[in-house]
């Protein structure tokens, strides 16, 4: 049912054998976040070296006890297949769980993971480290046979996909070497929230990616590809993930906000630059950059926010597609704006906010001209001995403000730029303060987003309006 709470999970990389650096980890993670559910590891959770054994015999004996639920993926090669006294999952050890060769585990709330041990097998029969097509059919046939499956919650592989970064971010490995066909078929057919695997020694995270043809069928929820590094690796990758907390019968759209804060509800969501073909394009699939989405307790109807999906801080994070996409947002908005009779203001800030948020508010161009608005943005610095500077307009923001410089930023229809690197105290409300106020919008009692309440169902209307209005100047539907 609904009600049980959501699980929390922990995912990792390829132990190899550092047993008791893993559970530490663990432990420093639940000292600061509270209890976690299960930790889920793939990849080779065994060491051969001598000192890897004796740290197993601890937990195998009963010395040390693992200090929470801990389910493992058999050997990804020859060497530790004598950890696995069979191919059948079997506990062995205290709360650590060897799931087995393939299969779908059930988590107590319903929660489905599916996982498959080893590498791929190439020869027949497969040796005990490797997977066989018939696992993969006998593991897949079940599931999707039934007409109410949706995809599962997790996927657990040792190995990725292969051209699981096409379209996307680029993973720090030889992608000519990298991952298996079997292992997208697999991630293709159980369209998973979240996919996991390992062996690779790095951690990549790609972006998220539909299930769906866009326009051509149902909207599906995103899969996100997640692979993660060895632990104890020298160069400090990310070998442990915490997944936000996983509830079945969730809706795409809670899991299309998870990895943004809470103060927007995305409304728009078919976004995203090109089809992704893994096979001959029998998966047409769209990758997710940005999206439009209603601002919270809005200036004005149709003040919105423009929004990488991700987790960035500011602009000057973003990589140059991402940069790409935001353009085409602020431009097709600023289009949208002016067949509407309004001037576009945009502004960020870079200080105090959890994550990257482009405010886009328009102004009726009767109100007042662009310079009026330059004019009162500059003003209201002044009072507040703040230096709100001109950049050039072809200025990149990167140039003057390096990652982690905390700044706010406004751009006018005309292109010119106001910059202010932030001291501190600054006034996080400064940019709605100042369109607000008299000289432009004449709202100040609107200044402050939370003095704006807004049902769900206003919201819900006013979201629906705004999806409607701007849908001639979507260029995510076009491409």
């Amino acid at each position: 049912g609904m009600g049980e709470k959501p699980l929390k999970i922990l995912a990792c990389g390829d132990v190899e054998g550092s047993i008791n650096a893993v559970f530490n980890r663990v432990r420093t993670v639940q000292k600061k976040s509270g209890q976690f559910d299960l930790l889920l590891c793939v990849g080779n959770f065994f060491g051969s070296s001598p000192e890897a054994q004796a740290e197993w015999q601890e937990y195998k004996s009963g010395a040390k006890k693992a200090p929470i639920h801990t389910y493992i993926l058999g050997a990804a090669s020859q060497e530790t297949t004598r950890f696995f006294p069979s191919a059948d999952g079997c506990e062995l050890a205290d709360n650590i769980t060897y799931l087995g060769r393939r299969g779908v585990f059930s988590g107590a709330s319903g929660l489905q993971i599916a996982y498959v041990s080893g590498r791929e097998g190439r020869q027949d029969p497969t040796p005990a480290h490797c997977f066989s097509p018939k696992d993969l059919s006998q593991l897949v046939e079940p599931l999707i046979s039934n007409n109410q499956f949706r995809g599962v919650d997790i996927l657990l592989t040792s190995q990725w996909p292969r051209g699981v970064w096409q379209y996307a971010n680029s993973p720090e490995v030889n992608t000519k070497f990298c991952g298996t066909t079997s292992i997208s078929h697999l991630a293709f057919k159980l369209k998973p929230r979240y996919h996991f695997a390992a062996v690779e020694g790095v951690h990549y995270e790609r972006r998220p990616y539909r299930n769906h043809v866009v326009l051509q069928e149902n909207t599906q929820h995103v899969s996100r590809f997640i692979a993660l590094a060895t632990v104890n690796n020298p160069e400090k990758r990310k070998v442990m993930l915490l997944t936000t907390p996983l509830s079945t019968g969730h809706s795409p759209r809670m899991l299309l906000t998870t990895p943004l804060s809470t103060d927007h509800s995305p409304l728009y969501c078919n976004v995203g630059t090109g089809t992704v073909c893994w096979e001959l394009h029998e998966m047409a699939q769209r990758s997710l950059l940005c999206y439009l989405a209603l601002a919270k307790g809005s200036l004005t109807p149709r003040h919105v926010l423009v929004l990488p999906i991700g987790h960035y801080q500011s602009v000057v994070e973003l990589s140059s597609e991402v940069v790409k996409e935001l353009d085409r947002y602020k431009m097709a908005v600023r289009t949208f704006y002016k067949s509407k009779g309004q001037r576009c203001v945009l502004f960020e800030r870079n200080y105090h906010s959890q994550h990257l948020q482009i405010q886009v508010v328009p102004v009726p161009e009767d109100k007042c001209t662009t310079e009026d608005i330059k004019e009162a943005f500059m003003l209201q610095a002044q009072e507040q001995n703040m230096e709100l500077m001109e950049i050039p307009q072809h200025t990149d923001l990167k140039q003057i403000a390096p990652p982690g410089t905390p700044y706010f930023y406004v751009e006018l229809d005309s292109g010119e730029k106001l910059f202010y690197r932030i001291q501190k105290n600054f006034p996080l409300q400064f940019g709605r303060e100042v369109l607000a106020s008299e000289a432009v919008l004449n709202i100040p009692e609107r200044a402050d987003w939370r003095e704006c309440k807004q049902t769900p169902e206003e919201e819900e209307s006013l979201s629906k309006q705004l999806r409607n209005d701007f849908q001639p100047y979507d260029f995510a539907l076009e491409d």
